[in-house]
């Protein structure tokens, strides 16, 4: 005899909080949309104002200072093919999803990730939270950022956020953790204060894992980018999702050559960051 277990009406539980939370909220759902849209306006007007030779030369100079001559040559190399391939404008428009997004995921990363590593108990309990926040699909993410902020870029960098933010948390907790006791014991013996430890002794050396974190925060945040295409977000993913509609590949085939070449620029850069901080 089969038993009859009814069932969880788990969905309609979170059906039921997403429509009591945009009801109540709205009001400040709508301001942060409106201030966030002016974010992402500024910054995109920006970039879009400087000619497309002025913003190379920048990158490329950028490149050369922090890593040296090879990468400034494959970036304004790279920058030039996306320029070539009219994809320029998509592509500021994909820099500066990633840029607002990494640095919101990063404002609220690092002080979860320092409390994390100074608090057992807080670590223990963040620590699932990130299990279940990496290993849900990416696309769940886009479902309750657009109830929040409607279709378009607010709710890409909402759900790029979210779902960017567990690398930088980690490898946070991880450098601070990793510092050696020693230096601790130490800091503690001068009579060093918790804030005065943490900030001249922990932070400085667990520098580089922390731009680790920020690193695959911000190759996380250009693969959402991406995919939040699907909810109206501009950008490089939109242009691959118009060619997938379309039935074309070549077009596609090129966006995704851009996005390849956004993506290296900006690990090489953060990388080369990292390794400065790890020689100083």
């Amino acid at each position: 005899m089969a038993i009859d277990i009814p069932r969880i009406p788990l969905g309609d539980w979170i059906e039921g909080g997403l429509d009591f939370l945009t009801s109540e909220y709205s009001m400040v759902t709508r301001g942060i949309s409106r201030f966030t849209q002016t974010g992402i306006n500024a910054l995109n007007d920006g970039l879009m104002w400087m000619p497309a030779w002025a913003l190379m030369a920048l990158i490329g100079l950028l490149c050369w200072r922090l890593s040296g001559i090879r990468l400034a040559i494959g970036a304004v190399l790279g920058l030039v093919l996306i320029w070539n391939l009219g994809l320029w404008d998509p592509m500021i428009e994909s820099l500066t999803l990633v840029v607002i997004a990494t640095f919101v995921a990063v404002l609220i990363a690092l002080p979860l990730g320092i409390f994390a590593a100074l608090s057992d108990r807080f670590y223990s309990m963040i620590m699932p939270i990130l299990d279940f926040m990496q290993t849900m699909p990416a696309f769940v993410y886009l479902i309750p950022a657009i109830p929040f902020f409607g279709i378009g870029s607010v709710s890409a960098i909402f759900a790029t956020v979210i779902f960017s933010m567990p690398p930088a948390i980690r490898f946070t907790t991880l450098g601070i953790r990793q510092v050696p006791k020693d230096l601790v014991e130490a800091a503690d013996a001068f009579g060093s204060t918790r804030g005065q430890k943490l900030i001249k002794v922990q932070l400085p050396l667990s520098l580089p894992t922390i731009m680790a974190g920020i690193n695959q925060t911000i190759m996380l945040a250009l693969s959402m980018v991406v995919i939040a295409a699907m909810i109206g977000a501009d950008g490089l993913g939109n242009e691959v999702w118009k060619a997938i509609q379309r039935l074309r590949p070549g077009d596609g085939f090129e966006a995704g050559i851009a996005v390849v070449i956004l993506a290296m620029i900006l690990d090489r850069l953060t990388q080369a960051l990292r390794n400065t901080k790890k020689a100083k």
